[in-house]
């Protein structure tokens, strides 16, 4: 009895430790896009040239400048997806914009990355309301 025991509270710890590594490395890279979105809406205001953000099946990349910037995901399964290129300036108030960001290894899980348009870009476990 206390074998069994000792094998179901080792597997739901494995259980939990491996749910949890998939759900960190998604907030993770939600959490440095929102920087790289922050830092190309700060570079376009400054240069007053409009940047554009759009996932690449690897990663995304930011166009609209002196060369296009891209930038893998920091773990192959990651995915991202928006309706359109997001803008990302050079007017200090842009547009209501947001993109799903998703793991195939756990497609039930996402990430909303998004903004008001006048506020900054902000994580969030639930999609765009109405």
């Amino acid at each position: 009895m206390v074998v069994v025991a000792i094998v179901a509270v080792a597997t739901a710890a494995v259980a939990l430790a491996l749910r949890d590594t998939a759900h960190n490395l998604l907030d993770r890279e939600a959490q440095s896009l929102v920087a790289t979105l922050e830092s190309a809406r700060a570079e376009s205001r400054a240069s007053g040239v409009a940047l554009r953000w759009r996932a690449t099946p690897q990663g995304f990349e930011i166009t609209g400048g002196s060369a296009p910037r891209r930038q893998a995901w920091s773990h192959p399964a990651l995915q991202a997806q928006s309706a359109a290129p997001l803008v990302l300036g050079p007017e200090p108030v842009i547009g209501a914009q947001s993109l799903r960001l998703w793991s195939r290894e756990s497609p039930g899980s996402s990430r909303w990355i998004r903004t008001d348009g006048l506020r900054a870009f902000e994580v969030q476990n639930a999609p765009p309301g109405p």
